[in-house]
């Protein structure tokens, strides 16, 4: 099946990208791994005709915005997101009428139908730059995370205006969890998401049984690079638990431990092997923002883009 995969790649002239949740065997297989406004971005610099997007529907829809006239496919239609299905459009737009003078800052996990309603985009590891750049003076409706709008409320020291939306997997990771692996692992350093609860708690340093000057807060790709540049040997990690993969293959000679091993997003587990073959067989399932909503959706990505 991968020799067909490779194959099918070749004849289609088709990347293949996964998100660092994904399984083993589909990140092992990508041209890219890594997250999800990242991936989109290299794909958009390819000269591939297609692109193959093993993760959650928004990230195929961010590819199609970046990438209009690629094709843009995903092997299963309802690999979805909980915190991308924590706010509509309609939503978004009452919460604006209710606001008329505020900022709409919203987080790249959201829907293009959410993002062409948005002031500006931001990842988690530019928000903090994001909402800075906004004068002091302009209400910001930050949406949908809560935990990474108070991260960004508390580095900044900002009030703002916050949806209560969350990530299903990033919020059962609770302080207990950290605090008991911080104790079962005393060497090891914590690297936690800003999407997950226990990131405010360990700003405010409160709640914690751990020395919260031992863990870093980062997105994704700053864990990695965390994980590669520390000297340290063993790491706890506060995230959906698929990173830990690529993490020991960078890392050989080190250890990784999940925060909580429940923590599993059975969203982005949804696409196999034989999906991504039968993706690049058939074509299926194409995923295509329309034309009119991509204008308006690129415009707060292209301004994040201009600031961080």
């Amino acid at each position: 099946m991968i020799e067909e995969i490779n194959e099918l790649k070749k004849q289609k002239n088709a990347v293949i990208l996964a998100h660092n949740y994904q399984i083993p065997d589909v990140q092992d297989i990508a041209d890219y791994v890594g997250d999800s406004l990242g991936l989109s971005q290299q794909a958009a610099e390819t000269d591939a005709d297609t692109i193959i997007f093993c993760g959650v529907h928004f990230m195929a829809e961010t590819a199609s915005i970046i990438s209009p006239h690629k094709t843009v496919l995903i092997p299963d239609l309802d690999a979805g997101c909980s915190l991308a299905d924590s706010i509509t459009a309609d939503q978004l737009r009452a919460w604006k009428a209710e606001n008329p003078e505020a900022v709409v800052v919203s987080y790249i996990n959201t829907t293009a139908a959410i993002k062409a309603e948005s002031d500006y985009c931001c990842t988690s590891s530019n928000a903090v730059q994001i909402v800075e750049s906004i004068p002091e003076d302009k209400q910001v409706l930050f949406l949908p995370d809560k935990f990474l709008g108070t991260y960004v409320e508390m580095i900044t020291g900002r009030d703002l205006n916050i949806w209560d939306g969350a990530c299903h997997v990033h919020e059962k990771i609770g302080e207990l969890n950290l605090g008991e692996k911080q104790k079962e692992y005393p060497d090891a350093e914590v690297l936690i998401h800003p999407e997950c609860g226990c990131s405010t708690s360990c700003m405010m340093k409160s709640a914690m049984y751990f020395d919260c000057e031992e863990a870093h807060i980062h997105s994704t790709s700053g864990m990695l690079n965390q994980a590669r540049e520390s000297e340290a040997e063993e790491f706890v990690v506060a995230t959906e638990t698929g990173i830990l993969h690529r993490m020991r293959k960078e890392n050989p000679g080190k250890k990784f431990y999940p925060a909580n091993e429940e923590s599993v997003c059975e969203y982005m587990k949804m696409i196999t092997l034989e999906k991504l073959h039968d993706s690049l067989k058939n074509n299926r399932f194409e995923v295509k923002v329309p034309e009119d909503m991509v204008e308006k959706a690129r415009l707060p990505i292209e301004r994040m883009l201009s600031i961080a």
